[in-house]
């Protein structure tokens, strides 16, 4: 497969026409397709389903994700060669959850930006697991990960900021009005939470029973549409204050875990892996505003 043919077929993916992909490419709708027909021979499947618009088959949303990574990683790879100049450019990948300590970033960007003018950032929003799987393909620089989470493949930052453990639930819900939420509280609850093995067992360890026993309504990665079903009284969502405060609207509340539980977050990047001047710089940066006691 060639980079250039994997990037005719995301534009055809992304126009869904080939005609208008081939005016996008500059080249002949024949070409176009004679390309894609090569592309599917190669890899002894049927890449679309061809009709009034083109419609990816099974096997080829399989291609749709492996061509996004490949093509990603080649376009950053070819930015740090050419960002061997002496003024400081290039691009930092830096990858976040939904977390109080993500608040943080815009400190390490503005001050690094203040001394770096052309060093561009991409961010990627993703929960720990995503976040791992790119720091490991490549495709991103360092990224905000918040405990628990294995960190024997990374260097790392703790961070100061600690974030509570607590419940998300409607206001008028009677919990709304205590403190504190105890496990007590939650046993006969339907629960909204994390799909990660490590937290459901964190959780289920504070509430004292076995992860089998938890009150399961659904599992979510990011907390983006949680409001919606705890909006609905379908069950109370179990996470972290600095995730709810993304959704948070008047009709939700977050009442705090009591015992307490708590959770820091490590700013992390892979052991032993060479870096383009500016992710170098940008780590060492990090490390002075660590010293300095301002993350």
């Amino acid at each position: 497969m060639e980079l250039r043919v994997l990037r005719y077929f995301l534009t055809v993916v992304r126009e869904e026409n080939i005609s208008r992909a081939a005016e996008i490419l500059h080249i002949t709708q024949p070409t176009l397709s004679r390309q894609l027909a090569q592309l599917e021979e190669e890899l002894g499947a049927q890449l679309f389903t061809r009709g009034r618009g083109v419609a990816l088959t099974e096997q080829g949303m399989l291609l749709r994700r492996r061509a996004e990574e490949l093509v990603e990683l080649a376009d950053k790879t070819e930015q740090e060669f050419l960002t061997q100049s002496q003024e400081l450019t290039g691009t930092v990948s830096i990858g976040s959850g939904e977390s109080a300590s993500a608040q943080v970033l815009p400190e390490i960007l503005s001050s690094f930006h203040r001394k770096y003018p052309l060093v561009r950032f991409d961010l990627y929003t993703g929960n720990a697991d995503q976040l791992r799987e790119r720091l490991d393909r490549g495709l991103l620089d360092a990224a905000l990960l918040f405990e628990p989470v294995s960190l024997d493949k990374y260097e790392y930052f703790p961070l100061r900021q600690m974030d509570h453990w607590g419940v998300s639930m409607r206001s008028d819900d009677p919990l709304a009005a205590k403190e504190w939420v105890s496990p007590e509280d939650l046993r006969d609850r339907p629960l909204i939470l994390s799909r990660r093995p490590e937290v459901q067992q964190l959780i289920a360890r504070w509430m004292g029973v076995e992860v089998e026993k938890l009150n399961l309504f659904s599992t979510f990665n990011l907390g983006a549409n949680v409001r919606l079903l705890v909006e609905a009284g379908l069950g109370v969502a179990v996470g972290i204050k600095g995730a709810h405060q993304n959704y948070a609207r008047q009709e939700l509340a977050f009442v705090p875990f009591s015992p307490e539980l708590t959770m820091r977050s490590v700013l992390v990047w892979k052991k032993l892996q060479v870096f383009q001047p500016a992710v170098q710089r940008f780590l060492e940066h990090i490390e002075e505003l660590y010293r300095q006691q301002r993350i």
